[in-house]
């Protein structure tokens, strides 16, 4: 558990003191990959986890690195930004099939802000941030390992959420 975020420290001192000047900001976060520990239960899977950080780069740089409970089965994000696209808040966790019902962008009239929320299901598959309504939606990675009828049922609600913020708007 610990291993990960070595890993992940020591990529960010190695940018911190190369010579060519490069910033820590520039890690690339799609290359982490967890150790290879054993896993606690079949199936189970690590998100990046983060209670409103600032932005996406300090929610992933400083990710608890744990596995989720059994009975969650995807990563979500929620991300509050400005109408600048400038972050205000980024949630990252594990979490239940019925936390995942509810996907897409809302834009809050009373604080100016928009919130964008999204999941996945695959190891620590929740990198980046939702910011429109094409990436606020439900990434199905292992999808092998789910029957067809049940990614219908899981999916459809993210579908019909999507169309029906599209014709609002």
């Amino acid at each position: 558990m610990v291993t990960a975020h070595l890993l992940i420290l020591c990529t960010i001192i190695f940018f911190i003191v190369s010579k060519d000047g490069a910033s820590a900001k520039n890690v690339n976060f799609h290359n982490v990959r967890p150790p290879l520990d054993p896993t606690p239960f079949p199936n189970s899977f690590k998100c990046f986890t983060c209670e409103k950080a600032t932005d996406n780069y300090n929610c992933n740089r400083w990710a608890e690195d744990k596995w989720c409970p059994s009975n969650t089965h995807y990563c979500k994000t929620v991300h509050h930004f400005t109408g600048h696209g400038k972050s205000k808040s980024v949630t990252k966790k594990c979490a239940t099939r019925e936390e995942c019902h509810h996907l897409g962008c809302h834009h809050h009239r009373d604080s100016g802000h928009t919130e964008c929320v999204s999941c996945c299901d695959g190891m620590i598959c929740n990198v980046d941030l939702p910011t429109n309504h094409t990436n606020a939606v439900l990434r199905l990675m292992r999808s092998h390992q789910r029957s067809g009828a049940y990614r219908a049922t899981v999916f459809l609600p993210a579908v019909v959420t999507a169309i029906l913020i599209l014709v609002i708007l």
